[in-house]
């Protein structure tokens, strides 16, 4: 189901034209700053978890269509899409995420978030952007903003993407699936930014090439025979079972991988057994598998399967249940796209405030429109003041990471940078 946010058109004009002008988005975000901290400070306070993303949408939606985006809403789920046209030209699609974490927030913040509700799972529980969503949103509008209020400075197709579900890694492809790319223009470019807790405010990061992995989960149920723990050797034990494939997994990154391939296997979980003196009739393991390349991704998920049935074919016992679920797809930034606008970013920032970002094995679905054939670059925003970070340092701690109920932007200065940057970026992908 779609609908349409609309505003009078007599609304939209005054909204528009009470945009203040200023050529240099750096000029123009330190004009408008205080009030995309207070945008920045509600969606903080109202967030809402993946898939029930519906009042973030709405008032995303409400931001856009007042500065004269056509806006289309509940896309994919709780998805916004919002197209702001200004003659011929590319189409930039620029991404937000909508969606917070099931986190008690534990800053102590006059604005933090009180949110509780019940999960799909049925628990109560916190809700807080720990991972910087609303840093996004708020950098969206202001972006948008800036260029409904500049359009002598550029040409082309603005695609404002609000995304649900980006912690559950579904909302790319729940969007994308919905006919994205087809109701609407394909994009030219797309770019996103994302908050880092690590790097000082007024930097950026970015790498060209493999920035983020691709993420599968893996549950294999080892299966045996029950019995007393007493008479072992009238049972097949699965405990036995899972601790040699733990073991067993262990060699194929270091013996089955090229050293220079990024690869990680990890058992997060095992459950088995009920009581002291009784071996089980099952072992559950849950694993999370890390990659970048196609085929190295096929050779790890491939092997774990191998290496369940021999442990099983070794113990005589049934063969195992393995069922792998599908994450994310590795993130590739486009190299020229990302050499292009990392030239627009030393340009505004100073070749002082750019940092070589590391490749990381975790997960984004913003690398699914790449995947979809659209150039993609996704940059790091510095999220914490260097005095801050300074004084982690001397205290020899590290600064709470993304997803920590302790962890908070410096919201001014990260805005005025992300703003400024993306602005930027937008003007140099649509020149006139």
């Amino acid at each position: 189901m779609m609908y349409r946010v609309t505003l009078p058109l007599a609304l939209v004009f005054v909204t528009i034209a009470s945009l203040s002008k200023a050529e240099e988005p750096n000029s123009w975000v330190k004009q408008h700053l205080a009030d995309l901290v207070k945008t920045y400070r509600t969606f903080h306070q109202n967030p809402e978890l993946s898939f029930h993303e519906k009042e973030t949408a709405k008032n995303l939606a409400r931001e856009l269509t007042a500065i004269g985006v056509d806006v289309t809403a509940s896309f994919g789920g709780h998805g916004v899409v919002g197209i702001l046209k200004n003659g011929d030209g590319p189409t930039l699609m620029l991404r937000t995420d909508l969606d917070a974490l099931p986190v008690s927030e534990q800053t102590g913040l006059v604005y933090a978030s009180k949110v509780r509700v019940k999960d799909d799972a049925g628990n109560e529980v916190g809700v807080m952007h720990a991972c910087g969503h609303d840093v996004h949103i708020a950098n969206l509008i202001g972006v948008a903003q800036y260029l409904a209020a500049n359009k002598d400075l550029w040409r082309g197709t603005i695609m404002l993407i609000g995304q649900p579900a980006e912690e559950r890694g579904a909302g790319a492809k729940a969007m994308l699936e919905d006919g994205l790319f087809e109701r609407f223009p394909k994009p030219d470019f797309a770019v996103a930014l994302h908050v880092d807790s690590t790097m000082p405010t007024g930097h950026v990061g970015y790498l060209a090439g493999y920035a983020l992995a691709n993420v599968d989960s893996v549950d294999i149920t080892i299966r045996g025979k029950g019995g007393h723990g007493a008479q072992p050797h009238s049972t097949i034990d699965p405990i036995v079972q899972a601790a040699l494939l733990v073991v067993s997994l262990q060699t194929v990154v270091s013996r089955e991988i090229k050293p220079i391939e990024p690869a990680v296997i990890t058992v997060g979980s095992i459950h088995g057994g009920t009581k002291h003196n009784i071996i089980g009739d099952t072992c559950h393991l849950q694993i999370t598998v890390r990659s970048y390349s196609a085929e190295v991704r096929k050779h790890l998920l491939d092997s774990i399967s191998r290496k369940a049935r021999a442990v099983a074919m070794g113990a005589a016992a049934p063969e195992p249940m393995v069922t792998i679920s599908e994450g994310t797809p590795s993130l590739k930034n486009s190299e020229e796209l990302a050499n292009r606008l990392g030239a627009v970013f030393r340009r505004v920032l100073g070749d002082d405030k750019v940092l070589p970002s590391e490749p990381s094995m975790g997960g984004e679905d913003f690398s699914r429109y790449g995947k979809a054939g659209v150039p993609i670059l996704m940059y790091r925003l510095g999220a914490v003041d260097p005095k801050r970070l300074e004084r982690y340092r001397q205290l020899g701690q590290s600064p709470p990471s993304l997803h920590s109920p302790l962890f908070y932007p410096d919201v001014e200065q990260a805005l005025e940078t992300g703003v400024t940057t993306m602005a930027s970026a937008a003007l140099e992908l649509l020149k006139p």
